[in-house]
């Protein structure tokens, strides 16, 4: 006689584990971003809650299973609350249509709620339409001098046909429908999508996660909470202005740090790692961090940036070593050393003169060398007579 298998698994726990292209949320995850917002939202019914990138719009149904318990005083007749909670506080925009659909199906339990289906699906009627609060609204790209002016994308990459997906999100591309834009939302949560193509050698993308934070913060709520690549935290790319931004803004009261993204996203490998963060619109202070291993996890209330630092320290034991060797008082490395282009030039530099001149300066770079004036020296000029050494792939020298 064979054992019954009662194993029941979520569908959007399954869905979270399918692509690595865009990344779901498992609703495990979910769970523990919700976590950090105030108990009491729960109750109540006048909060509002937006996720502006619905992909299965787990978010959504795990708010509507909280609110449905925080409130069952307030309106205890269950349909009346469901209605309530459905009409009234939960808002969200599909990155796709397919996603759209797939979102309305998790929350309402049909992809069309509207009143015509006569509840043989959705668990509400208070719509009369088939969007609900979850709309989508096909999207083109602005493009100016072969880019989108909205999101960067490019568009030899992204300039498709009628009827093939655009990747130009609805959030970050100026068309929000009026019920959005006249509404003051109490809590924006969302996992944007990471990045784009942009057309450059060896499959290289650049970020797009931020422009999603920057727009949620344009609509001003009590709350945002993001889930996004940590990769942020370093800058470049397009991501130094936002960077900046972020570490320097002392309402991001908590931040939780996956150093390896397969930690929180089982199977899917984002290089350096993900986080989400709480910002507390009307409170600033500390911020608390937690750096979340397979095996350990670290927690520190702190400053982003510690002071006379522009560097975020990543890693809460580190905090110590620092304040340590800070002790000594000796001259810190980082005055010494220097990232990509420590001279102003690029790694493809190739306008150089083959032959020596008078005044000239020989540079080396991709596998050749030649001859430039010293004028064209833009950073660093003092370092040209010094010993140098280069940890890189692309090597450029100048001596």
């Amino acid at each position: 006689m064979k054992t019954q298998n009662n194993y029941n698994p979520d569908v959007l726990s399954c869905l979270a584990n399918l692509s690595s292209d865009e990344v779901f949320t498992p609703p495990k995850l979910a769970n523990e971003i919700l976590d950090l917002l105030p108990k009491e939202i729960w109750r109540d019914k006048n909060a509002t809650f937006l996720d502006p990138v619905c992909k299965s719009g787990v978010f959504l149904r795990e708010i509507a299973k909280r609110l449905l318990e925080g409130l069952e005083d307030q309106i205890p007749d269950k349909q009346k609350r469901i209605d309530h909670i459905f009409d009234k506080q939960i808002f969200g925009i599909g990155i796709t249509e397919l996603t759209t659909l797939l979102s309305r199906r998790s929350l309402y339990c049909s992809k069309n709620p509207n009143r015509t289906e006569k509840l043989k699906y959705s668990i509400t009627d208070v719509f009369d339409n088939e969007q609900g609060n979850i709309f989508f609204d096909k999207t083109n790209h602005t493009w100016q001098n072969g880019r989108c002016s909205f999101c960067g994308a490019s568009q030899s990459e992204y300039e498709r046909e009628e009827g093939l997906e655009t990747h130009a999100y609805q959030f970050i591309h100026n068309k929000l429908n009026d019920k959005i834009k006249n509404m003051k939302f109490d809590v924006i949560i969302g996992n944007p999508p990471y990045q784009l193509s942009d057309a450059g050698a060896q499959a290289s993308a650049m970020p797009l996660y931020h422009h999603f934070v920057r727009q949620a913060k344009k609509l001003n709520p009590r709350f945002l909470t993001m889930i996004i690549p940590s990769r942020w935290f370093v800058g470049g790319k397009g991501l130094d202005e936002f960077r900046a931004e972020m570490l320097n803004d002392d309402r991001i009261r908590n931040l939780v740090d996956y150093p390896d993204s397969s930690t929180c996203f089982p199977g899917v490998s984002i290089k350096g790692g993900i986080c989400y963060f709480l910002w507390d619109r009307d409170n600033s202070g500390l911020c608390k961090i937690a750096t979340i291993t397979a095996n350990t996890t670290t927690e520190s209330t702190r400053k982003l940036l510690e002071d006379g630092h522009d560097t975020f320290i990543r890693y809460n034991e580190a905090i110590s070593i620092l304040k340590k060797v800070q002790g000594f008082g000796e001259t810190s490395f980082v005055d010494n050393v220097s990232v990509r282009r420590p001279f102003g030039f690029s790694t493809d530099f190739k306008e150089y003169k083959s032959r020596q001149f008078e005044g000239a300066i020989k540079i080396y770079g991709n596998k050749e060398s030649g001859y430039i004036d010293q004028k064209e020296i833009k950073d660093n000029i003092d370092w040209v007579n010094k010993y140098k050494e280069t940890v890189t792939k692309l090597i450029l020298l100048i001596s």
